[in-house]
């Protein structure tokens, strides 16, 4: 247990430091340079990454709210709705991020091709629903976790060090997962429509390329590898939420939860947060000219002095 929590700190610490460098180079891009409409996407999945690591069990804020003269019972509360909420919204903007990159790249006969041109306009729409969406939907969750009283008759399902799940009706506990769980078959079903038309795409424009230049091997344009780094992404994520899901879903059904499975479910949460700035750190060309200059220019002035 004690190498699986080594384990859990250092996955939860690179998974901030690398979404907090993201969120960085993103927001610099916004303001100071010409920004791409997908960047308004992309610089919003780490600030949701960092704030779903720091609430995600006793790594998080409820340690850190430790010193803070407040109730228990709200430290948790608001932990978990926070953590709910963003892991909804993960899942939410990584829904969008795959579907406006299929608009992106869709060809000019295509249906969608119409809608290409006002991105910008129907990216705020879709972040208004989205946080309003997971805001609004998070809520009723919060009436059924509470601080951890330590006295056994009450059943409750300890989730964190100082937080549990309250017992709750069957009936209710099978209504919030099947509410929780057709929103998200619903995104992930849109994500895997949108990635598998991305994937026809790329494939018939290698096809193209191949015929047109005779190179077996074409090089990738830069909307080929912002394509391809979205497509892993969603696999990435499909796979990672499917074992959390079942692993939750059998977790509140049974209503029992083993501490080894628990510090297991956390590494898997917080696998995608972690994986995603990464990948998306070493497929941004401009992220790598960026620090291959900072390094240039670190290099001489080691050499001046």
């Amino acid at each position: 247990m004690f190498s699986l929590k080594n384990v859990l700190y250092f996955q939860a610490g690179l998974g901030v430091l690398a979404n907090i460098f993201l969120l960085f180079f993103c927001t610099f891009i916004i303001l100071v340079h010409r920004s791409k409409p997908m960047d308004l996407i992309s610089c919003q999945l780490p600030f949701i990454h960092i704030v779903l690591v720091l609430t995600g069990g006793d790594i998080g804020l409820t340690d850190i709210f430790e010193s803070l003269n407040f109730d228990n019972d709200f430290k948790c509360k608001t932990s978990f709705y926070i953590n709910r909420m963003m892991r909804g919204l993960s899942i939410s903007i990584t829904c969008l991020l795959s579907v406006f990159q299929a608009v992106t790249i869709s060809p000019s006969t295509s249906l969608l091709a119409k809608f290409k041109y006002k991105l910008k306009k129907y990216m705020i729409y879709a972040f208004f629903y989205m946080w309003f969406l997971n805001l609004s939907f998070s809520s009723n969750q919060i009436f059924y976790v509470g601080a951890f009283t330590n006295v056994s008759e009450t059943n409750q399902m300890r989730i964190t060090k100082h937080c549990s799940l309250f017992p709750m009706n069957y009936i209710i506990r099978v209504l919030i997962l099947i509410a929780t769980t057709s929103r998200d078959v619903f995104l992930v079903g849109v994500m895997l429509t949108s990635s598998a038309y991305m994937v026809i795409i790329l494939f018939r424009h290698q096809r193209q390329c191949k015929y047109l230049h005779s190179l077996s091997h074409p090089r990738l344009s830069p909307e080929e590898k912002a394509t391809l780094t979205i497509l892993l992404l969603v696999v990435v994520f499909v796979v990672m939420y499917w074992v959390d899901f079942i692993i939750s879903s059998i977790a509140v059904l049974l209503w029992m939860y083993h501490p080894v499975i628990l510090t297991v479910q956390k590494f898997v949460i917080n696998a995608y947060p972690t994986i995603t700035p990464l990948v998306q750190i070493s497929s941004d060309n401009r992220i790598i000219n960026m620090l291959t200059n900072l390094q240039s220019k670190c290099h001489k002035i080691f050499l001046k002095g």
